[in-house]
């Protein structure tokens, strides 16, 4: 409802139907709006397919590159290590072997690289128009499922030419990979929401991504890790996620239920805290950033 002059000089009220979003200070610990979220789940999808346009815009293979890295990356290895360090991969050829740890760790680090930028590379949005900040570290975790999903293809072609049957447990491939999105929405947040104040981030997270490479068992399986680097490989998690992702695919070889349920815990612990940190501070991010 509005008020204004008519062409008399007289006063009439003029009504609206357009409804009008009143935005509140939110206060306490957890601030994310589940229903908010809901609300603006097309802002969601809309922010998934920029996402998606932009990394492949002007690329002569687009989403190819999805499988093109982690396979790549996998012929090095099995020539490095497979053949000439000879490393066990439990009864199943080596290039498998490697390329389903990489195609999990390819969504992983590629995720966390741009989930960290995403605040920082979406300034101008953010000091415009309202929406959840948190849709746009969730959107880039989203992007890559897509690039997971063309990689997987190609580990089906690696079966049938190795002549390796599928196991009973592949229907719960999906698990591994639903720990995965978790876990890095989860850090994601958490260096998203830092990178608005602190820069340092953009330089911190690929060191991060490095060191977390060389202790993820993606080349060498766990059983071959003794002592105290073995039990570094048991508190981080994508040791239980990656040996629960083989075994859902690869015959040979089992779950190591102690791993995967630690890294459950630690998985779930990090998103929640990722999304209570994010929450904390979103309401700051428009006027630091």
């Amino acid at each position: 409802m509005a008020l204004g002059p008519d062409r008399k000089g007289e006063t009439y009220v003029k009504t609206t139907t357009e409804p009008i979003q009143i935005i509140k200070n939110r206060r306490g610990l957890f601030h994310i709006n589940l229903k908010e979220l809901w609300f603006y789940r097309e802002m969601l999808l809309f922010l998934t397919w920029k996402e998606i346009t932009i990394r492949y815009r002007q690329t002569l293979l687009g989403a190819l590159w999805a499988v093109i890295q982690p396979l790549f990356l996998s012929i090095i290895f099995t020539v490095i290590f497979g053949n000439i360090v000879s490393i066990s991969s439990v009864d199943v050829p080596y290039l498998l072997f490697t390329y389903v740890g990489l195609i999990l760790w390819t969504y992983f680090s590629n995720t966390l690289t741009y989930a960290s930028m995403s605040l920082v590379s979406n300034a101008n949005i953010l000091s415009k128009a309202y929406f959840p900040r948190i849709l746009l570290p969730l959107s880039v975790c989203l992007v890559g499922l897509l690039d997971y999903a063309i990689a997987v293809i190609l580990i089906f072609v690696f079966m049938i030419y190795f002549n390796i049957p599928p196991t009973p447990w592949l229907v719960f491939m999906m698990v591994p990979l639903f720990l995965t999105f978790l876990l890095a929405a989860g850090i994601g947040f958490f260096l998203s929401a830092i990178c608005v104040k602190y820069r340092d981030v953009r330089y911190a997270t690929p060191f991060l991504i490095q060191m977390l490479f060389f202790v993820s068992p993606i080349f060498y399986p766990v059983h071959i890790s003794e002592g105290w680097f073995g039990k570094v490989l048991l508190f981080n998690p994508l040791t239980g996620i990656m040996n629960a992702q083989r075994a859902c695919i690869i015959d040979h070889t089992t779950i190591d239920w102690l791993s995967l349920f630690t890294a459950t815990c630690i998985t779930l612990i990090l998103f929640i805290g990722g999304v209570l940190y994010f929450s904390r501070y979103d309401r700051e991010f428009a006027d630091v950033i």
